[in-house]
């Protein structure tokens, strides 16, 4: 959600920024809703305190005996009455128009974030590894999982659809594993805490961190007013909504391993094949609540420490930083993490980690209180991160671990968490 008081004194800057996101310049239409209803209550204000004085001045002819005046008054009254209910209910409909108008809008860009329509725009920050030389053709991650029986696509679509897959015996276990290591090192070296949140979340905190109304389409409703969680990001920063937090707290650090539910309504035709792209899968989430002047520094620091798993697993990949066109909804500046694809000769996204500013927070109504006390509070900053997503992990894992014959060398850093395992051979 955006701030009234930067529409109001940066209307052109307000819409030259929405532009440049992709949107269309609402600042006019904002500030119109807006005046209308700072009009209306400033109305509804002069119409009480003048309704409260002909109270006052009904009960004093009354005591005079002054009945025809007293009369005069209650009419003027319950007229005033009437005129107020009015104005309030137009009010709340004007209030309602200029709420539903900003929840649709898309956060502003950073000032070093770079200008661009699409991810055509993006800019490339830094690389790390060497893409690995085959001697023999690179299969796609799908042939390999499915040549070695551990990835079944045939079962899962018997039972559940498309983009659902079966892991089977060391996949599955792969799936634990790069799990429990993303954990411990986020924990253990990192700082953050662990968190189980819910899986099954209410409107109001998928419209804290944005996907609702927005990006309904491309959730699950289960039903009973719960949906499926598309990220943990979900339940890890709604930790944070209506409260106030000490400085001195801050900044609060989460991380989770949960299943995420997406029905890639926007994603028809792409990733069909392979676990790139599925309705469920799970990911290793970070998430961080910040005071405004650490959410800079935060972000660095949470995109090192997503990168901090790759290179354990010495998988290579590139950062990138995200243009403003190709910013998700929520985020001021986003950087993410893409790993190497050898059958693809490509980098594909693996994280994606993003500073929200007070956009988030906005909405959720998570504020701190600066250090020293006093009354004032300010709204926090939230950031979210992936650390990482698992599936796409193990795909990048199975690419660029594979062997000629079929099988898979598994990355030293995993193998504590494989019971030793080396190997998957065919």
């Amino acid at each position: 959600m955006h701030d009234l008081k930067f529409i109001r004194e940066n209307p052109e800057e307000f819409d030259r920024l929405m532009t440049v996101r992709g949107g269309a310049a609402a600042g006019a239409e904002i500030l119109a809703l807006d005046e209308k209803r700072r009009a209306l209550q400033t109305g509804i204000q002069t119409m009480q305190a003048r309704r409260n004085l002909v109270s006052r001045e009904v009960a004093e002819r009354m005591k005079q005996g002054d009945a025809a005046a007293a009369s005069g008054l209650t009419a003027e009254g319950q007229e005033l009455k009437e005129r107020i209910a009015a104005a309030e209910t137009e009010e709340r409909d004007c209030a309602r128009s200029l709420e539903q108008l900003l929840e649709t809008l898309p956060n502003l860009p950073r000032p070093e974030v770079p200008e661009g329509q699409d991810e055509s725009g993006n800019v490339e920050v830094r690389r790390w590894g060497d893409p690995r030389r085959f001697d023999f053709p690179p299969r796609p991650h799908y042939e390999t999982g499915e040549g070695l029986g551990l990835l079944d696509f045939n079962a899962a679509g018997r039972i559940s659809g498309t983009r659902f897959v079966i892991l089977r015996g060391a996949l599955a276990r792969m799936e634990r594993a790069l799990a429990n290591l993303m954990l411990d090192m986020h924990v253990s070296v990192n700082g953050y805490t662990e968190i189980l949140p819910p899986a099954l979340v209410r409107d109001d905190a998928l419209y804290g961190t944005g996907q609702l109304p927005k990006f309904q389409e491309d959730l699950f409703r289960a039903g009973d007013g719960h949906w499926l969680i598309p990220t943990s990001e979900v339940p890890l920063t709604n930790l944070a909504r209506d409260r106030i937090w000490n400085a001195a707290e801050l900044p609060l650090r989460f991380t989770a391993w949960t299943p995420c539910f997406r029905s890639e309504a926007g994603a028809a035709g792409r990733d069909t094949r392979g676990i790139i792209r599925q309705h469920q899968f799970s990911k290793v989430e970070m998430v961080s609540v910040t005071r405004p002047d650490q959410s800079d520094a935060e972000l660095e620091r949470m995109t090192a420490c997503a990168e901090g798993v790759l290179k354990r697993l010495e998988l290579p990949y590139r950062v990138i930083i995200l243009c403003t066109g190709d910013m998700g909804f929520g985020a001021t500046k986003t950087y993410d993490i893409e790993v190497w694809f050898p059958s693809q000769e490509t980098y594909r996204e693996i994280s994606s980690c993003s500073n929200c500013g007070d956009f988030q927070a906005r909405r959720m109504g998570a504020r701190f209180r600066p250090e020293g006390g006093g009354k004032g509070t300010s709204l926090v900053h939230t950031l979210n991160g992936s650390g990482l997503a698992v599936g796409r992990t193990m795909a990048a894992i199975l690419e660029n671990c594979q062997t000629a014959d079929g099988g898979i060398v598994i990355p030293e850093a995993l193998r504590p968490y494989m019971g030793g395992m080396e190997r998957i051979d065919p």
